[in-house]
């Protein structure tokens, strides 16, 4: 990456690191089929994931007949969380290129972090079980903090936990909430092509877009250099 050297980079999970959506579409629609509703086929879900589980049963219920109620979400989220926890890696695998891009960055002393609406708790389960968990030095979930993405402080906290400089720092991510996350915090943000948005994410306006992890090292010196 030549002479501009990030201090660190902070990537969204689902969607972004992992393709997750086969396991929770799996978990949604155990839900689902728990109270009587239909499955939700796995494309659909791939455009209702991005803003935590609550929201995804939320948008389950309503997307198969009469929304759930203000005061069953949490008793969905909590059959959802419990079917997830026990099969969170039957089927999520990280993107292509991911684990040669975490060693080239790695090997250029640059710190890597998680930033994420998944509980914490969960999403340092999915790293480990798929081998990912020892590249990354901090994850923060969306119950980290009393507050979540897109509120900055969930990338800032991520930052901090790095001991980086959030000057020299670039968030990577697939939806129109990590574009949020990352403007309110004041950092650049790349946009990766192949995750899970109710838009095309380019159209959220990230400072560059990837289709690939191999193209990751040139968007953050562009992005960087930018600055």
């Amino acid at each position: 990456m030549g002479v501009i050297r990030p201090s660190a980079i902070v990537f969204d999970l689902d969607g972004t690191l992992v393709d997750t959506a086969p396991d929770l579409a799996a978990a949604m629609n155990h839900v689902l089929a728990l109270h009587g509703r239909r499955a939700v086929p796995l494309d659909r879900v791939r455009h209702m994931v991005g803003r935590g589980a609550r929201v995804l049963m939320a948008r389950g219920f309503s997307e198969t007949g009469t929304p759930a109620e203000d005061r069953v979400i949490e008793e969905l989220y909590g059959e959802f969380l419990d079917y997830y926890l026990k099969n969170i890696a039957a089927a999520s695998r990280p993107f292509s290129g991911l684990p040669g891009v975490l060693a080239r960055l790695e090997g250029e002393a640059v710190a890597l972090g998680v930033c994420t609406n998944k509980p914490e708790s969960a999403a340092h389960a999915l790293l480990q079980a798929l081998g990912l968990g020892g590249h990354f030095g901090a994850v923060v979930g969306g119950d980290t903090l009393p507050v979540s993405k897109p509120d900055p402080a969930t990338a800032l906290e991520t930052l901090r936990r790095l001991d980086a400089d959030p000057a020299a720092a670039v968030f990577v991510g697939d939806s129109e909430t990590d574009i949020l996350t990352a403007r309110a915090a004041g950092l650049p943000v790349i946009g990766v092509s192949f995750g899970y948005t109710e838009a095309p994410v380019e159209t959220f306006g990230p400072d560059a877009m990837i289709d690939r992890f191999d193209d990751l090292p040139a968007a953050i010196e562009a992005v960087l250099a930018r600055r």
